[in-house]
């Protein structure tokens, strides 16, 4: 019997953008996002993604940050755009480095690149004479879709499904406590009572379709929403869309008027 095994696996993760080393002002927004809820967040890992200037970010105070997010009920495990003269003590603080999907560093001075035209095309080789007519250009190939992954089972409280690079349907009840993630659109064709997160890689014209609206959160490209004092009255209990505008969630019923 083997004692270890590594397996690849698929790991979900709040994404925690820091955009100051204000960690006063930081911990006024995480009790902003969760409503002064202390168990919003049930654990969840974290990557910290930073967008601050680098000359900001030799200022931040890590143990408080860390301490922060963990007060939160929030796990940090890694660390994204950090510059490498601070990453040695970071990983002694145990956290990783989290290069994948990663942006430019942030400067204050730093101006948009100038553009470059791309090469042009190499010329295409002349026809030859021929007596019979030109074939038909072939058609171009279709656009890539998107995957759909299907669940036709209660989702229940306590479980997590999450679409990596596609849209999720679930045909059955979404229970309270349960979490759905995509990286494209939700439906539900059933109660949604649980958590619904599309897209979760930041695709903000996802959306979130359920055939009886009655989520505890919704959000759509890291935008979060909760329903601590109930949801719009012309969307729970009803079939109802969430979709971003802007940087706010708007929810309608479907085929209905807005909601607010």
């Amino acid at each position: 019997m083997k004692a270890l095994e590594i397996k690849i696996a698929t790991v979900v993760a709040v994404t925690v953008v820091l955009r100051s080393a204000d960690l006063e002002q930081a911990g006024k927004n995480l009790a902003q996002v969760t409503a002064g809820q202390q168990d919003y967040f049930d654990h969840e890992l974290a990557v910290i993604d930073l967008a601050l200037p680098e000359a900001e970010a030799g200022s931040i105070d890590w143990p408080a940050l860390l301490a922060l997010l963990r007060h939160w009920n929030l796990n940090p495990v890694a660390v994204r755009n950090l510059p490498a003269a601070q990453q040695g003590m970071l990983r002694e603080l145990g956290l990783s480095m989290d290069e994948v999907g990663a942006r430019p560093a942030v400067d204050a001075r730093e101006e948009a690149p100038e553009a470059v035209a791309p090469p042009a095309a190499p010329a295409a080789p002349a026809p030859r004479p021929s007596a019979q007519p030109a074939a038909a250009a072939p058609a171009a190939p279709p656009a890539q879709r998107r995957t759909c992954m299907i669940v036709d089972s209660p989702v229940r409280g306590g479980q997590r499904v999450y679409a990596r690079d596609a849209d999720l349907v679930v045909t059955a009840i979404v229970n309270a406590g349960a979490e759905l993630i995509a990286d494209g659109s939700i439906h539900v064709y059933a109660p949604l009572r649980g958590r619904a997160l599309a897209g979760a890689n930041g695709d903000p014209d996802a959306r979130i379709f359920a055939l009886s609206m009655e989520a505890e959160l919704v959000s759509i490209a890291g935008i979060y929403r909760t329903f601590d004092d109930g949801q719009p009255k012309d969307t729970t209990q009803r079939a109802a869309e969430v979709r971003l505008v802007g940087d706010r969630l708007e929810m309608r019923p479907i085929g209905g008027e807005r909601g607010k």
